[in-house]
């Protein structure tokens, strides 16, 4: 479903979609709808890769939806940026990385990854919900996205957005350090 990457190196974030650049950053697409969807609505997302802001060089991970194509992307830390990035290439480390150890640990407590959903922005931040299957019993856990996507990733479970994370303030309400 994902295609590996080009580079294994954290250094050469490189984005998976074509037309991904500058102007991207901090914008999500919508194509014009004639009636908004429901807030609750919930769409599935693909990862479509990690790059740096060219302004920060801080990582960026950009998400597209899976029917109607609109992206995502969020600013998030350098560790979290490369536990994306090795399931996204299908990397395995000799040694668990943090999102491996905490993987395994799920699946000994007899339970797996379900879904990630991202719910809300508030105060520029993205905030997102872990939710496993504990032998049939559906647990939620408050998660920052990024983790969440990299477990997502490495369970292969799908990554949802609910309709009110793709709506963004006017420009002029954006922090002069941009999204967070």
């Amino acid at each position: 479903m994902h295609r590996p990457w080009r580079s294994a190196t954290f250094a050469l974030l490189i984005p998976m979609i074509a037309g991904v650049g500058a102007s991207a950053i901090g914008e999500a697409a919508q194509p014009p709808a004639p009636v908004p969807a429901p807030v609750d609505t919930l769409y599935e997302m693909e990862v479509m890769g990690v790059q740096p802001d060219p302004a920060s060089g801080a990582p960026l991970v950009f998400l597209r939806g899976k029917q109607d194509k609109r992206q995502l992307s969020m600013f998030i830390g350098p560790f979290e940026a490369q536990g994306i990035i090795l399931p996204l290439q299908g990397m395995r480390l000799p040694r668990p990385y943090t999102h491996d150890l905490m993987l395994e640990t799920i699946h000994r407590l007899k339970a797996k990854v379900a879904r990630v959903v991202i719910t809300e922005m508030r105060d520029n931040t993205y905030f997102a919900n872990l939710i496993l299957d504990a032998q049939g019993q559906e647990v939620i856990l408050d998660s920052r996205p990024s983790d969440a996507i990299a477990l997502a990733l490495r369970e292969n479970a799908p990554i949802l957005a609910a309709e009110r994370v793709f709506v963004r303030p006017p420009r002029e309400s954006r922090p002069e350090g941009g999204w967070r």
